[in-house]
């Protein structure tokens, strides 16, 4: 496995939270907003200008990821929603096995498919009700 980072979910608020955490941690901060993604994933209206993605590197290999909720995805922002372990894993075959692993007796939220940004994507919450994302990049553009 490439690196194991956490990934908040934020109500609109993803990108002042981030330049709060920048200010605390440091290291360099990427914003990403839905309108700036070739495939906006269905954001509509007022949600293309929320944060698609946000990446602040902390130290080495860490990163802390997030977004901003969707209601035009029909999210609901809440305690236990509110963040996922992000696993970037080095392979296809990486990446399909701990899906499975992490899928069974629980509940796939996304299955594994290629987002553009990533070749292998997927969230699911384990049978514990722990989320995770699985993620391999691959040549994908981010």
């Amino acid at each position: 496995m490439k690196a194991v980072n956490p990934y908040l979910n934020f109500n609109g608020q993803a990108e002042e939270a981030f330049k709060f955490y920048q200010s605390v941690f440091g290291g360099e901060l990427e914003i990403i907003r839905y309108n700036e993604m070739e495939d906006t994933m269905g954001a509509t209206d007022e949600d293309l200008k929320l944060v698609a993605n946000a990446a602040l590197s902390l130290t080495g290999d860490i990163k802390l990821f997030g977004s901003d909720i969707l209601d035009s995805f029909e999210q609901d922002h809440k305690r236990g929603n509110d963040f996922y372990i992000n696993l970037e894993t080095e392979s296809e075959e990486e990446t399909e096995r701990l899906f499975k692993k992490l899928s069974d007796g629980g509940e796939v939220e996304m299955p594994l498919e290629n987002t553009g940004s990533a070749e292998k994507f997927g969230e699911v919450k384990d049978q514990f009700g722990i989320r995770w994302m699985v993620y391999y990049q691959g040549t994908a553009a981010i």
